[in-house]
């Protein structure tokens, strides 16, 4: 068995969420209702997760998932597992193009925060590192701090203001990106939808003062900056910056450009995985503040439909993105997960697989001169 030198993010990557088999989504609900135990819940899990990784293997990933398959959500399920924060039901759901919406569940804090050191996510690491191996990658993801930074997550009786509420988050984080590594974590994603949101179209008009848009932009970044300081050097750590994606749908739209010197120049993550598979994402004109070491994974292919990209668009945008970033620096995924909750996106799992092979089955096409 060889082993895999890390150099992650790779030519071909994926962000990570997959789509749930049915027998999983039965199963869940199942123990919603009472019906199965977790432990019987847990065994279904575990041979799913072992059949989609050698799938991932199959099909040539080098960075291998567990397609989520714990979670409901991309980030609530993490979110909930901090010490101080609370699960509740809210009046309205997520809102996404469409008039489409969400499960009205959210997160609030309901005390100090702090890291759970029995976080279960922890525990989902363990499994997939041990089914991996050697012959390729675990890559896990978690949401971003600045993901609790959003509207209604901070209450005031336990911090009166933003800065009070980051100084203990990045705390949370750095002990929590600590105690992945120390479990074997090499290749860590940090899935953030807040750049998309301060990016989005309008965004402006709807915050109060252009002043408060200023310090959340601020707030975003220095939390990042602080937990790339302070992480193991040799941890890989990525993001990937979305703008919603529920049930083939999205919520924001946008360019880069209004996050792009802070996002691409004053923060220096190993790689971004960056939304590109449609006009409401922009040009690859933000790209000329990216001045790092790291790569720009380019979300040219579409997650949210099961049509395959034709080749020859897809190179042509790669050397339209390489006018500037070196194309040694430039990678290759889908736009998002398949399934960024457990409803997943409008296609089967077939086609899922369909896209991604597409993907491995071209790449020296796609990135030959």
């Amino acid at each position: 068995m060889t082993k895999v030198i890390q150099t992650a993010p790779y030519r071909v990557d994926h962000v990570g969420s997959l789509l749930r088999p049915e027998i999983l989504k039965s199963s869940r609900s199942a123990f919603e209702k009472g019906e199965i135990s977790k432990s019987q819940l847990k065994n279904i899990e575990d041979q799913e997760i072992k059949r989609i990784i050698e799938k991932q293997k199959e099909i040539g990933l080098k960075a291998i998932t567990d397609g989520e398959f714990r979670r409901g959500w991309w980030h609530l399920d993490f979110m909930w597992g901090i010490n101080g924060m609370e699960k509740y039901r809210k009046e309205h759901g997520y809102k996404f193009a469409g008039d489409i919406e969400s499960e009205p569940l959210d997160v609030r804090t309901i005390d100090k925060i702090s890291w759970n050191k029995n976080h279960e996510f922890l525990d989902h690491f363990k499994f997939l590192q041990n089914f991996v191996g050697e012959d390729a990658v675990s890559k896990f993801s978690i949401p971003s701090p600045n993901q609790f930074l959003h509207e209604g997550i901070r209450r005031n009786e336990h911090y009166p203001t933003i800065e009070l509420f980051c100084k203990d988050l990045r705390k949370v984080y750095n002990e929590a990106i600590q105690d992945f590594y120390d479990l074997g974590c090499r290749y860590l994603q940090i899935d953030d939808v807040f750049w998309g949101f301060l990016a989005a179209d309008g965004i402006k008009d709807e915050l109060i003062l252009e002043e408060e848009w200023e310090l959340l932009k601020k707030m975003a970044k220095e939390n990042i900056q602080d937990i790339i300081y302070n992480k193991p050097e040799d941890l890989t750590l990525t993001t990937h910056v979305c703008r919603g994606n529920y049930r083939s749908s999205y919520a924001a739209a946008g360019p880069y450009y209004p996050v792009a010197k802070e996002l691409f120049e004053e923060i220096s993550y190993d790689g971004y995985f960056l939304e590109y598979d449609d006009d409401r994402s922009g040009d690859f004109g933000p790209l000329k503040y990216f001045t790092g070491k790291g790569k720009i994974v380019l979300g040219l292919m579409t997650s949210k439909f099961p049509e395959l990209e034709d080749v020859e668009v897809l190179k042509a945008r790669i050397n339209e993105a390489a006018k500037y970033v070196p194309k040694s620096q430039i990678c290759i995924s889908p736009q998002c997960g398949f399934a960024s909750t457990e409803e997943g996106n409008i296609l089967t799992e077939e086609e899922q697989w369909k896209k991604l092979a597409h993907l491995v089955d071209h790449v020296n096409t796609l990135f030959a001169d």
